[in-house]
């Protein structure tokens, strides 16, 4: 099994450090509703620790709450209103999301204000190692006493000085400096610390529990290519200082971003789609299609088309699992296993969700030829189940609502009224549709019976 770290910038073999792979994906900051490029990276992951399980891992996974942030501040000053309500209203509404996409929870779910206690006891240690220093209330990492600062994102210290400044009312040694522990403002929340009343920087976040609940080095560190720099890049460098450990992550992997056109998705540009939206246009199943069809790590673009695409080949999957008439269990069988080692195979290069998606479709379709041919597909539906299992594909048939049974019934009462005006054809092709939505009739002396089939 091969998996490509970004830092070294090539495909490795997949060997981690004990029985357990501690696995670390970046979570949210809950000032508003998560938008789809949050459901592709948490897609991704659920799918890479899946997989991992499958293959035969326990896997310990931390995902992180950014509960404390400007962003929080400023939006919940503007709504009058404490911005840990905001932060909890939409971290509810967040975990609400990941449930309706099949994700699985992490194994802890650590927020950032109830983790200030190890934030400032790591902080103290950079201190006390020289690492970073005291200013204003506030204090800096020095990013000059890490000779290969900026080994992740592939930049030198140099070429990040051009355009780089120092803030008004910083007090740093170096513009590259950034900032562990922020002085208090008024009207902020604060902590009390060593060096006054403040809170915790971003940074410092992840490298605090990561540590609380992972340990010194990690198997697996997840997120958005955004994150690269500054924020992994600047993980890396206090995390390493802080337990002279090297390295601080063993794998980096980093998803490609959602774009709308020619720029990503996000809450600052304004052009985002959100998980509730488009879970009242399209399955779960079918935004989680939508995002494997493509390898991890390229950029995904939004699309309407591509999102109804998805929807319809997440029905040609649901179509193999129903039982054909006629069919005969072990009759002629086609061995699901070459459709499952191409899976598996896909999957164990670096994740390769659209290769092993391929696979599962070729297999789709080599069980609806033996339904054809009243052959049994008893082994190739359970290969598929098994196989969308581990993608987090529930296959599960859509609800038929009150609205919908009643739109089938008008069907079927039309299709009456063509059967005895002997206009057969018409009659056959409402059959024919209802069929393709999964719907099955069932003429009988006593009228027409309708039901999902399985």
């Amino acid at each position: 099994m091969k998996v490509f770290s970004t830092l070294s910038g090539q495909k490795e073999e997949f060997w981690p450090q004990g029985d357990v792979v501690k696995m670390y994906v970046c979570g949210v900051t809950p000032y508003d509703d998560a938008h789809l490029g949050h459901a592709m990276s948490y897609i991704i992951f659920d799918m890479v620790r899946r997989y991992l399980k499958h293959r035969g891992y326990r896997v310990r996974y931390v995902q992180n709450i950014t509960d404390i942030d400007d962003k929080i501040i400023d939006r919940a000053n503007r709504l009058g209103i404490p911005p840990k309500d905001l932060a909890e209203r939409f971290t509810s509404s967040f975990f609400a999301d990941l449930e309706a996409l099949n994700i699985e929870p992490a194994d802890v779910y650590p927020r950032a204000t109830e983790e200030v206690n190890k934030m400032i006891e790591v902080i103290q240690g950079l201190v006390d190692r020289g690492c970073a220093y005291p200013a204003g209330g506030s204090v800096y990492f020095r990013v000059r006493n890490v000779p290969d600062y900026g080994k992740l994102s592939r930049r030198s210290l140099d070429s990040m000085m051009a355009g780089a400044r120092i803030e008004v009312g910083e007090e740093k040694e170096h513009p590259m400096d950034f900032v562990l522990w922020k002085a208090a403002k008024p009207g902020e929340p604060s902590w009390d610390s060593p060096w006054g009343a403040g809170r915790p920087g971003w940074h410092i976040e992840c490298t605090s529990m990561s540590l609380r609940y992972l340990g010194e080095t990690l198997d697996i560190h997840g997120g958005g290519q955004d994150l690269i720099f500054p924020h992994h890049e600047n993980e890396i460098a206090q995390s390493e200082s802080f337990t002279g450990v090297k390295p601080f992550v063993k794998y980096w992997l980093h998803n490609g971003l959602v774009q709308i056109g020619q720029e990503k998705m996000s809450k600052s540009l304004g052009n985002l789609v959100s998980i509730k939206e488009a879970l009242l246009r399209y399955s779960a199943d079918a935004i989680r299609l939508f995002v494997l069809s493509s390898h991890y790590r390229s950029p995904l673009t939004y699309t309407e088309g591509a999102l109804e695409a998805a929807e319809k080949g997440v029905e040609r999957l649901r179509q193999a699992l129903r039982s054909a008439p006629g069919e005969r269990d072990g009759a002629g069988e086609t061995s699901p296993d070459p459709f499952r080692q191409r899976f598996i195979e896909a999957m164990d290069d670096d994740f390769n969700t659209a290769q092993a998606l391929a696979a599962m479709f070729d297999l789709a379709r080599e069980i609806h030829r033996a339904g054809e041919r009243g052959a049994g597909s008893g082994r190739g539906r359970e290969a598929l189940k098994e196989m969308a299992g581990v993608l987090g594909l529930t296959l599960q048939e859509p609800a038929v609502t009150s609205d919908a049974a009643g739109f089938i019934e008008l069907l079927i009462s039309v299709r009456k009224q063509l059967r005895e005006a002997r206009q057969w054809q018409l009659a056959d092709e409402i059959r024919a549709g209802l069929d393709e939505l999964g719907v099955a009739l069932e003429d009988t002396p006593g009228g027409t019976a309708w039901k999902r089939r399985r």
